[in-house]
C-alpha cells in the first residue's frame, strides 16, 4: 500500500471534500424529493463554472455572490424560484455539514504532528461559518481563501499561496480534495495529492497525477509518512 513520505502538512479543499455540498439542500424541507438530485448537481456545476469563466475573463465576484448566481441559475432550471427558498439556501450554504470521518481525520493527523489547513474557494465569512459548525477549528492550523487573491482555483497563484504562507516547500505538502480537476491541478503545481474519490468517478483526462486516490478520508492517516 503505498503511502506519501516527508509530509509536513495537510492542506484540504472544503467543498466537496470537508463539507458536504449537499447538506444545504437535504435540510431544506421546502424542495420537493423528486427535485432535489437535480438541483443539487446543477448548482455545483454552475458554480464551479463560473469560478472558471470569471477567472478566464479577470472578472472576480467572491465565492458567495457565485454561488448565489449558480443557485439562482438551477432554481430557475428546475422550476423552483422562489425569493425565500433562494434565502433559506444560501443560509443553509453556510452551514453545511461535516462529513462523519472529517473531525476523527483531522485530529489523527495533529496527533502525527502535521500542520493543517483549508485551502477555498470560499470567502473567509462562508469558511468561519461552516468551520464553526462542524467543530473542528481547533484541528486547523489555517484557514486560506483565494478571496485574498482574486481569482479562483485552479490558478497556480492560489496553490502557491499555500506554500507562501505555509513557508512549507510545495513537495512537503500533502493536498487533499474530492473534486478531479483540483486534485490534478494540484498534482501538476508540485503538491503531493490525495484525492477522496467519494463518488467513484474516473480518472481525469488533466496535466498532474494525484499520488493517491481514497474513497474517504479515514483512509488518510495511515497514508502519510512524516519522515
Amino acid at each position: 500500500m503505498s503511502s506519501l513520505t516527508g509530509i509536513k502538512a495537510c492542506v484540504f479543499d472544503a467543498y466537496g471534500t470537508l463539507f458536504d455540498f449537499g447538506s444545504a439542500v437535504a435540510r431544506c424541507a421546502d424542495i420537493p424529493e423528486q427535485k432535489r438530485a437535480a438541483l443539487i448537481g446543477l448548482w455545483r456545476d454552475k458554480q464551479i463554472q463560473y469560478t472558471l469563466l470569471r477567472s478566464m475573463q479577470d472578472r472576480y465576484a467572491d465565492f458567495e455572490q457565485v454561488t448565489a448566481d449558480a443557485l439562482d441559475f438551477a432554481l430557475e432550471s428546475t422550476g423552483l424560484a422562489d425569493l425565500g427558498r433562494r434565502r433559506a439556501l444560501m443560509d443553509l450554504y453556510r452551514t453545511v455539514s461535516a462529513y462523519p470521518d472529517v473531525k476523527p481525520m483531522l485530529e489523527a493527523l495533529k496527533r502525527q504532528g502535521l500542520v493543517t489547513a483549508i485551502l477555498s474557494n470560499g470567502t473567509p465569512s462562508m469558511l468561519a461559518a461552516a468551520i464553526d459548525h462542524a467543530g473542528i477549528g481547533a484541528q486547523l492550523d489555517h484557514v486560506l481563501s483565494v478571496d485574498q487573491l482574486g481569482v479562483f482555483k485552479p490558478s497556480g497563484r492560489v496553490y502557491q499561496y499555500v506554500v507562501d504562507r505555509l513557508g512549507i516547500a510545495r513537495e512537503a505538502i500533502c493536498f487533499v480534495s474530492s473534486n478531479g480537476w483540483d486534485a490534478y491541478a494540484a498534482a501538476a503545481f508540485g503538491f503531493q495529492v490525495a484525492w477522496c474519490n467519494r463518488s467513484g468517478q474516473p480518472p481525469e483526462r488533466l496535466p498532474g497525477q494525484p499520488s493517491l486516490i481514497l474513497s474517504d478520508l479515514a483512509q488518510l492517516p495511515d497514508r502519510i509518512d512524516c519522515r
